[in-house]
Order: structure tokens, then sequence, then C-alpha cells
């Protein structure tokens, strides 16, 4: 029967703004639950500055510290967002949106909301990408996949695919309020607005062009202790990104396996960590996420296999290790290239085994694009596989111009420097 909505998840607002959101969340258990939790307050342009877990492997209970992300711009719904942290938890699944449907992701099936396509054509000036972005995200649309072409007369024609984090789409009410605000908002930039369920097109855009051989490499391949290329020059203080550790200890406890972890603070820093668990496939019974000191964040993880085992196996320790670093020294990968005569500007980022996507990169890499007042020619957002993962890839052909020369070897690394701190909420 469950128990009250009431129950499963309390927001605690500050009195003082300058205090952190405490959110509650006490509900039965279920894989990759954790991870969801933290994907939702991402997308809601949250930072968790510390947090607290506990799970029996039936009863979940966590509690979030909660700050506006540095990049976030929206105002918060906190009653939305209670209703969608809701709607997650096992008891309170709700069946009858009978206007969702069955989408399969090679790791067996799980629900989706219908996906929308909405075409938008504007006349072109700088920042208008982050500002569709933006207002997309103020009305809780996720964006799926985008395809952004500007025209030789000044126009811009933008196909973006979302879902509705609201599941109210179907509704002509919706869409309409939708398209009425979009256009109130971009005033006589507007030229046309539609919106309608997406067709084919959708599965068309899914698959990005082949990268060169020598890109991909670039982009995808990971070494712990490896040189930057010319084009992903890191500033002195990133450098401390390569400091982050992760130790193993089997003997403290008799039923879990501890990992302690420590590294510099980012976005999303919690949810990278669970995301993994979930992929590995590996129960957190107990987690503290701690406030950030000097910049530096600590962990403590008391885990175990799904069976309920401590994990002794050292090859499965090394790879979790490795991939819990590779996510802390690499949650994004960027890097510029030449594409043609023109510049590329190219973000990737691991995919949750369910299919799922980072929320806000496209939000946070259009964002760091206008304020450095760079035009953005062609995006477009697609998926690309390697050996043993999943990658989105968001790809920007960008203009040149005389205050931001791209072929300047100086510009392009203050290009990927700018892009990495806005992922990272720096």
């Amino acid at each position: 029967m469950g128990f009250p909505n009431d129950d499963v998840v309390l927001i605690q607002l500050p009195k003082d703004p300058s205090e952190p959101t405490i959110v509650t969340v006490n509900c039965p258990d279920k894989p990759g639950l954790g991870c969801d939790l933290c994907g939702t307050l991402l997308e809601f342009g949250l930072s968790i500055t510390r947090a607290d877990f506990s799970t029996d492997g039936r009863w979940c209970y966590m509690v979030f510290w909660l700050v506006p992300s540095v990049s976030n711009s929206c105002e918060i719904d906190w009653e939305s967002l209670k209703n969608r942290l809701v709607s997650m938890c096992p008891s309170c699944l709700v069946p009858f949106f009978s206007f969702n449907y069955q989408q399969g992701d090679g790791n067996g099936s799980t629900t989706h909301s219908l996906i929308y396509l909405l075409k938008l054509c504007c006349l072109d000036r700088k920042g208008l990408l982050h500002d569709v972005t933006r207002i997309l995200s103020e009305l809780q649309f996720t964006i799926q996949r985008v395809k952004v072409m500007t025209t030789p007369d000044g126009r811009v024609m933008y196909l973006v695919f979302i879902t509705d984090g609201m599941e109210l789409l179907h509704t002509k009410e919706r869409r309409d309020d939708t398209r009425e605000h979009l256009i109130s908002v971009l005033k006589n930039y507007c030229i046309s607005c539609e919106l309608q369920l997406a067709g084919p097109e959708y599965e068309n855009l899914k698959a990005l062009p082949s990268l060169p051989p020598a890109v991909a490499e670039e982009l995808f391949t990971y070494e712990l202790a490896g040189k930057e290329a010319s084009s992903k020059e890191l500033k002195s203080d990133m450098m401390t990104l390569k400091k982050a550790t992760v130790t193993v200890d089997n003997l403290l406890s008799p039923a879990h396996t501890l990992l302690q972890i420590q590294c510099v603070d980012q976005k999303g820093l919690f949810y990278d960590i669970l995301r993994t668990s979930k992929d590995f496939d590996f129960q957190i019974a107990y987690g503290r996420f701690s406030s950030s000191v000097k910049s530096y964040r600590s962990l403590d993880l008391f885990i175990r296999q799904a069976n309920g085992n401590k994990i002794v196996d050292p090859k499965h320790l090394n790879a979790l290790c490795s991939r819990l670093q590779e996510e802390m020294l690499q949650p994004f990968r960027v890097i510029v290239v030449n594409r043609g005569p023109d510049t590329e500007l190219l973000v990737a980022n691991p995919v949750e085994s369910s299919g799922k996507g980072r929320p806000r990169v496209f939000y946070d890499v259009t964002l760091a694009l206008k304020m450095l007042g760079i035009c953005i020619f062609l995006a477009e957002i697609g998926r690309h596989s390697t050996c043993d993962r999943q990658w989105e890839v968001y790809r920007f052909l960008l203009d040149d111009s005389h205050e931001f020369p791209l072929t300047s070897c100086r510009a392009r690394n203050q290009l990927v420097d700018k892009v990495r701190r806005t992922l990272m909420g720096w």
C-alpha cells in the first residue's frame, strides 16, 4: 500500500538564504536509487554540499544538504522537485502514466517519458542557444538531442528533442504554454515555434557522424598520469585534480568493504560516484559525503556486492578504484579540434548503464560559450560507443571573431579552461 508522499520526501527550506536546503528521502530501496535522485538534483541546478546515506538493501534513508549551482540562474521550484523525487521512490511509483512508453537501451527495457520535438526558427544573436536552453530548463524540460543549424541569411533553426519532467506535454495546455513562453521571452528574435511528438527523425540523430580516429583517441583515451595535449592544457589550480585518492579497507568491517575517497570538490561529484556504483552493481550500505574543506571532499563508503558479500576479488577492486579515479579526474572530456577550415569544440561524458545521459551538460557548455562571447554556427548531441562504454558527445562548430580568434592557441586553451570550469562548478 505504501505510505503518504509527505513522509517519503521532506524538504526543509532554510531561514537564512545563505544556509543550505535539507532534503530527506526515506523509502524502500532499489538498485541505483541514489544515483537517480542525485541526477535529478543535478538537473534542477542544485549542488550537494553534504550527504548521509544508509540502506540495508530493503530500506533507504538519505539526507542531502543542497545549494544552487554556481552556473544556475533558474529559480528552484521546490514543489516540482519534491514531486519528481517522490515519483522515483519504489513505494510511490505511479503506474497510471499511460503516455509513457518502453524503450530498450541495450541493458534491458526502462520506462522513459515520451519524446517531443521543438522546432524553433530565430534570428541569430550571441548567446541565443544558451537562452533557449535556459528557458527549457526553467520549464523543466530535459534536452535529449539537439540539431542547430545557421543559415546564410542570419537565421537559426533549432531541432530540440525534449522530455517533460512534469509529464504534461501530452496536454494541449502544456504545449500551448510552452510555445507562448518561448515566444514571449525571445520576442522579436523568434520567427516560428512548433512543438509536436517526435517521429523517426529522433532515431536518426542518435548516432553522431563518425569522429576521425585521431580525434576519438584524444577524446576518449584515459591515462591516469597521462600528458595533456596542447589543446587541453590546464592552469595550475586545475592540476589539483591530479590529487584524487581511493583507499580500500577490507579489515575494518566484517561485512563491508570500506572505500575512503578524497578529491577536489566539483559539481556532480556525488552523482558520479553513485553512477559508478550503479554501473558496477554494488550497494552502498552507508555513506558520508562530508562538507568541503579547502576545496577538497572526503567520502567514506561502506559497500558490498549485490549478493551481500564483501568485495575481495583484487581484479574487481582494481577495476572499481580505477573507474572511480577516472570519474574524479576526468568527469568530462573537453577538446578543441579543426574541422576543415572551421573550429570544433567537443565535450564528452559517460552514459549511465541504464542509458541516461548526464544532466545539464548542454546548459553549462552553452553558458560558457555565451560568457566568452563565442557564436555557435552548428551544434548537435549524439552517442558514441567505445569498446567498454557509451558516451554522450556534444559537438559545437564555432564562429571565429576578432574578439576571440580561435586560430590562437592561447584562445583555444582559454576556451577549454572556461568550459571545464563551468561544468565543474568552479
